[in-house]
């Protein structure tokens, strides 16, 4: 036998010429595909974290921007209702029931000059998702702002204009002072934040469990996210009323200070 039939002889060893050559592609196409694949989806990862990290953030800081502008021409046109006087006269309002605020709808604006003295939020009745992307979220069934109870809001602390990005940085003594249009009210913060789990719903008590107050009073309650890039815990903070003051007065010394 000779060589060339030898050859001839072994299985796969000239049968079909170009064979290994064949497969050779076959597995180069497949790779380049295959990262070509990896590469559109990176890049798609990559346009969505930017569209949750910035576009959110612009449209959001747009909205917050039309909310507040939209109270203070409605404040603008005519007097304004405070919510509730007695409060705002520093006695407890034992008469009258306070209607609720429409859900969705802004009613106040939060200061907080520990976050900047540019930073200013529009406060929503409600913590739905379409709320939180247009400002703070007061939680319906808790008291009105500067009523005996718990006023309670919440906001993000990451994406929709990152209002509480810096809600860790409160500190006791702290002024959250809101405005309805027709009185300045001032909370003085009385600790630190404290992280709990978003079931512990007691947080958000007339007299908030933890808080360390022992009977009603006038108080604020603020939640947000925690980890800052999670939600697997919450962090809170309480207040109490410090003062109010008509708008006529001029803005608080919390903010002029």
């Amino acid at each position: 036998m000779t060589v060339r039939s030898r050859a001839a002889a072994r299985p796969g060893a000239g049968g079909r010429p170009g064979g290994g050559r064949r497969s050779g592609a076959a597995a180069r196409l497949v790779v380049r595909t295959f990262s070509e694949v990896c590469v559109t989806v990176g890049t798609l990862i990559v346009l969505f974290v930017v569209y949750v990290l910035f576009w959110t953030g612009v449209r959001a800081d747009s909205a917050m921007d039309g909310e507040i502008g939209a109270l203070q021409d409605r404040w603008s046109t005519g007097p304004v209702t405070t919510a509730s006087p007695d409060a705002a006269a520093g006695q407890p309002d034992r008469t009258t029931r306070q209607p609720r605020y429409e859900n969705g709808k802004s009613f106040a604006v939060m200061y907080i000059p520990r976050f900047g003295a540019d930073w200013s939020k529009p406060v929503l009745e409600g913590t739905g998702t379409d709320v939180l992307k247009k400002g703070l979220g007061h939680y319906d069934r808790t008291a009105r702002l500067g009523a005996t109870g718990n006023f309670a809001v919440a906001g993000h602390r990451r994406t929709y204009g990152d209002p509480f990005k810096d809600f860790p940085e409160l500190r006791p003594g702290d002024a959250v002072v809101l405005t309805d249009g027709a009185t300045w009210f001032t909370y003085r913060i009385d600790r630190r934040p404290w992280t709990t789990l978003p079931t512990d719903i007691g947080v958000i008590d007339p007299v908030p469990r933890k808080s360390g107050y022992n009977g009603p009073g006038r108080y604020l309650t603020l939640t947000t996210c925690e980890p800052e890039w999670g939600h697997s815990h919450r962090l809170i903070v309480w207040a109490h009323l410090d003062s109010t003051q008509p708008v006529e007065r001029g803005r608080p010394s919390a903010l002029t200070g």
